[in-house]
C-alpha cells in the first residue's frame, strides 16, 4: 500500500510524474441571466476557474456535470462558455499527459472520436474533460445536449454518456504521465430511481485494463444524489466499486470539497459543490471552492482555492417566540417587520465588512432570514417589505421566509378546496422535496370528502411534477382529460349503467392503485408525448433550435415553453421562440402564414436566484494516501513542490499533436468487475 507523499521531494522528476487537475461542478452557466443584477455572476464564476486553472499551470481541468443551468441554453450562455474556452484553453504550450485509451470508445457519440489536444486542426494547451448533468442532460431529437456542440467545436471532451439505460458499461479514459497513471471514469447523469434500479439489477459495471490493474489511480466523477431524497432517489456510496480511489461527486451543491473517507468501499469522496448558489438555503451559504487535485502514482493531494468572485450569501434563523416581542401588542407586526428589517441591516453591514474586493465580485450580497412565526405572531406583505432594501440587496423580492414548526393535523370541515394543499406545494417545498412525495402526503392526510374519486393519486403526482420541474405547463391538463377518457372508454365497452357505475369506477381505481412504477412513467411519458405532438401541430414549438435572446425577455415579445426530457428536480428547463414580436412583427423563422395559425404564447420569468458568498483568502492542503487517513501537510517544507510546465520547441508542439494513442490499452470486461452489491475486495487494505 503505498505511503503519503513526501513533501520536500519536489524536484523536476516529481513534477514529470505528478498530474495537476482542476476540479469543479455545477458551474449553472446562465443562471438568472435576465435578472439585471445577477446576469453575468455565472459567467464570472467560471471565467475565475479557468484563470485559476491557468495560475497553478494544471494539465487537465475536470468538471463534474451541470456546465449549463438548462437543457437549451440560451445564445448568450453558449457564447459566453465558447469565448471563455477559447481564450483561456488554446495556445501553444504542449500538453504533457499521454492518452493511452481508445478515444473511439471513450468519445463514441463524436462523430470525430478522438481527444482535443491530438487533433491536428485544434491547438488546445489545456484540455477540460466534462460529463453532463441533471440540467444540461441530452433530450430531443438526436439525443443532444449544449456539451455535444462544444464537443464537436472542439473545445471540451464529453465523456460519461451512456447510449443504453438497460446495460451501462462505464469504459476509462487512460491517462499517462511520467511513471503516474491515471483511470478517469465518468457517468453523466441517470434519472436516480433508474439508476438506482440498474444498481441493485447488476446492469452497472466498470471495465479494468486487463494487465496492471493496481498501478492505475482510479478516480470516478459522478452527478447524482447524494444525500437520500426516497427509498430509491439516490445512489448510497456502497454501490460504488471498491477499486476506486477517489469519487468526485457532482449534483450536490454544498462545499464539502476536503476528501472524505469511506472506510467500507475504502475511497476518498470529495464534493466541490457549485460554484453559484441557486437556492437561498445554508447549504448554498457554505463558501464556494474549486479543487486543484495533485495525483502521484497511487499517492493524492488536494488543494482547495476559494472563489472571489461569487456573490455573497447570508442567511440566520429567527423565531420570533424567543424574543421579547408580544404576540398579543396591539402593534406586534409593526414591531416584527422592525426587527426584521434591523436583522436584515447587520447582515447587509456584514456583506460590506467581508466583501472580497474583487472587481467581478456582485456588490449587492444575497440575504434570507427565516422567520418562524410559531406562537400566534402575525406576518407582513414581503414584496413591500423588501422594496426599502431594492438599492442594498440582490434579492429584494425574497428577503424573507416565514415558516411555522409542524403541528399535529386536525381534521376540520370548514376548510376551502386547496387550502391545505397550498401549504404542501411551497416553493421553499420543492427545492428539498419530490414533488410526488408531497402530493401523496396531501392526500393522506386531508379529510375524505378531499380525496381522488377517479384520478389516480400518483398519476396526478407524476403530471405536477412534470409540470414543476419541466414548466410543461399543460401536464395536468392532459394527464387529466387522458385518464378522464380511458374510464370514459372503459365504461362505454363494458356498457355500465347508473346502479354499477359506482362499482366500476371503484374496480378501474383500484386497477390504477396496482399500477407499477414503470406503467406510471410511462402513462406519463406518453401524455407529454401527446401534448408535445399537439404543440408541433400548432406551429408552437422549435424542438430543434437552442434558445435565443431575442423574444425570450419576457417583456417585449412572448414565448412559449417547450417541453424537455431533463431529468431531476426543477432541471432542464428549456424555451422556444414564440411568434410575437416588436410592431406586430413575426418573430422567428416560421413564415407569416404559420405565424399567423400559432396560437399565443405565454411569455415567463426566469425563478429567483440563490448565490452565496463568505470570506476567506488561504487555501487550505490536504494530501491523502490510498488506505489512509487525511494527513494534514504544513505549508512550509511538506508541499509538493509543482513547477509550472516550461514552453517547449516546435518540435514538442508537434509531438503533442501527433496521434497519442498508439498502444490501446485493452480492458477487462469479465464478470468479476461489474458493480455490486456489496461489491466485493479485491485487494487488501491498511489498516
Amino acid at each position: 500500500m503505498p505511503q503519503p507523499a513526501a513533501g520536500d521531494r519536489g524536484d523536476q522528476e516529481d513534477d514529470e510524474n505528478t498530474f495537476k487537475i482542476l476540479v469543479a461542478t455545477d458551474c449553472h452557466l446562465g443562471y438568472m441571466e435576465k435578472d439585471p443584477v445577477r446576469a453575468d455572476d455565472s459567467l464570472n464564476s467560471f471565467e475565475e476557474i479557468l484563470q485559476h486553472a491557468r495560475t497553478q499551470n494544471v494539465d487537465l481541468i475536470l468538471l463534474g456535470g451541470d456546465l449549463f443551468h438548462e437543457n437549451k441554453p440560451s445564445r448568450k450562455s453558449l457564447h459566453g462558455c465558447m469565448a471563455l474556452l477559447r481564450q483561456y484553453c488554446m495556445g501553444d504550450s504542449p500538453v504533457q499527459f499521454e492518452f493511452l485509451s481508445d478515444p473511439s470508445v471513450n468519445f463514441s457519440t463524436n462523430p470525430f472520436p478522438t481527444v482535443n489536444y491530438a487533433d491536428p486542426n485544434m491547438n488546445i494547451q489545456m484540455p477540460v474533460f466534462s460529463i453532463h448533468g441533471n440540467h444540461d442532460d441530452p433530450a430531443g431529437l438526436g439525443n443532444l445536449c449544449a456539451l455535444d456542440m462544444l464537443s464537436i467545436a472542439g473545445l471540451v471532451n464529453y465523456f460519461g454518456k451512456s447510449l443504453s439505460l438497460e446495460d451501462v458499461k462505464i469504459s476509462p479514459i487512460l491517462l499517462k504521465k511520467g511513471r503516474t497513471k491515471l483511470a478517469l471514469y465518468g457517468l453523466g447523469s441517470i434519472r436516480d430511481e433508474r439508476l438506482h434500479r440498474m444498481f441493485i439489477q447488476g446492469k452497472v459495471s466498470m471495465l479494468q485494463p486487463r494487465e496492471g490493474k493496481d498501478s492505475w489511480f482510479n478516480m470516478f466523477v459522478i452527478h447524482q444524489n447524494r444525500a437520500k431524497h426516497g427509498e430509491h432517489n439516490y445512489i448510497p456510496e456502497q454501490f460504488l466499486n471498491d477499486f476506486i480511489d477517489l469519487v468526485v461527486w457532482g449534483h450536490e451543491h454544498e462545499c464539502l470539497v476536503d476528501p472524505v473517507w469511506n472506510g467500507n468501499q475504502n475511497f476518498f469522496i470529495s464534493q466541490p459543490g457549485s460554484s453559484i448558489a441557486t437556492s437561498l438555503s445554508h447549504g448554498e451559504a457554505v463558501k464556494k471552492h474549486v479543487a486543484l487535485l495533485q495525483v502521484r502514482n497511487k499517492e493524492m493531494k488536494c488543494t482547495k482555492i476559494p472563489l472571489e468572485t461569487v456573490r455573497q450569501f447570508y442567511i440566520e434563523d429567527v423565531c420570533l417566540g424567543d424574543t421579547e416581542l408580544d404576540s398579543e401588542d396591539a402593534y406586534v407586526e409593526k414591531k416584527v417587520e422592525k426587527f426584521c428589517a434591523a436583522k436584515i441591516e447587520s447582515l447587509i453591514d456584514k456583506a460590506a465588512d467581508e466583501h472580497s474586493g474583487h472587481q467581478k465580485q456582485g456588490k449587492l450580497p444575497l440575504i434570507r432570514l427565516r422567520v418562524d412565526y410559531s406562537g400566534g405572531f402575525p406576518t407582513f406583505n414581503i414584496n413591500r417589505f423588501g422594496q426599502q432594501f431594492s438599492d442594498r440587496v440582490a434579492n429584494p423580492k425574497d428577503l424573507i421566509l416565514f415558516n411555522k414548526k409542524k403541528e399535529m393535523r386536525v381534521k376540520k370541515d370548514d376548510t376551502k378546496p386547496g387550502e391545505d394543499l397550498a401549504n404542501f406545494l411551497r416553493p421553499e417545498a420543492l427545492s428539498n422535496e419530490r414533488v410526488e412525495d408531497l402530493v401523496k402526503e396531501y392526500f393522506s392526510s386531508t379529510e375524505e370528502t378531499k380525496q381522488l374519486e377517479l384520478l389516480s393519486e400518483k398519476g396526478l403526482g407524476d403530471a405536477i411534477r412534470e409540470f414543476v420541474e419541466k414548466k410543461e405547463n399543460d401536464a395536468i391538463h392532459e394527464l387529466v382529460r387522458y385518464q378522464l377518457g380511458k374510464i370514459q372508454t372503459s365504461l362505454k365497452q363494458r356498457e355500465t349503467n347508473e346502479d354499477k357505475l359506482s362499482a366500476e369506477l371503484s374496480r378501474i381505481k383500484e386497477e390504477r392503485r396496482r399500477m407499477t412504477e414503470e406503467q406510471r412513467r410511462d402513462e406519463v411519458k406518453q401524455v407529454m408525448e401527446q401534448a408535445k405532438q399537439k404543440r408541433q401541430e400548432a406551429g408552437g414549438e422549435d424542438s430543434d433550435g437552442m434558445n435565443g435572446d431575442d423574444g425570450s425577455s419576457g417583456e417585449e415579445g412572448s414565448v412559449t415553453p417547450a417541453p424537455t426530457r431533463g431529468r431531476g428536480r426543477g432541471r432542464g428547463r428549456g424555451r422556444s421562440r414564440g411568434s410575437r414580436g416588436r410592431g406586430g412583427a413575426t418573430r422567428g423563422r416560421q413564415s407569416k402564414a404559420a405565424a399567423a395559425k400559432e396560437a399565443p404564447s405565454t411569455s415567463r420569468r426566469g425563478a429567483s436566484s440563490r448565490n452565496s458568498q463568505l470570506k476567506q483568502s488561504t487555501l487550505a492542503s490536504t494530501s491523502f494516501s490510498k488506505g489512509k487517513r487525511p494527513i494534514q501537510f504544513d505549508d512550509d517544507d511538506d508541499e509538493i513542490d509543482v513547477r509550472g510546465v516550461s514552453k517547449t520547441t516546435d518540435s514538442s508542439r508537434t509531438r503533442k499533436r501527433q496521434d497519442s494513442s498508439p498502444e490501446v490499452i485493452a480492458l477487462d470486461s469479465d464478470d468479476d468487475d461489474p458493480f455490486s452489491i456489496p461489491p466485493p475486495k479485491r485487494r487488501g487494505r491498511m489498516k
